[in-house]
């Protein structure tokens, strides 16, 4: 089977949250429950000073749903909510 990139947007509870503290927390999740240190971080605009933190990171397919992850980085404090926005194949 292949890898595949999969992009998570995280959105905080408000303009306020720490959203470093939120991504390491994430990243930790992520390589509990797909073994994985490729991750790419960036910061999105949303409006009116809020921002949502985008996490990128690789996962061998046969983990099948990321759900059950979601769920876990969704409990860390100061997020609003978790979403898929990309999931593509790696070829290479």
């Amino acid at each position: 089977m292949a890898n595949v990139v999969i992009t998570f947007r995280i959105m905080p509870q408000d303009p306020g949250i720490d959203l470093k503290q939120i991504e390491d927390e994430a990243k930790k999740e992520i390589v509990k429950f797909c073994n994985s240190q490729e991750f790419k971080t960036s910061i999105e605009p949303i409006a009116f000073g809020l921002n949502a933190l985008n996490i990128i990171f690789v996962m061998d397919e046969n983990k099948g749903s990321t759900e059950s992850l979601e769920k876990k980085i969704n409990e860390i404090k100061g997020v609003q909510s978790v979403e898929v926005i990309d999931v593509r194949r790696a070829i290479g």
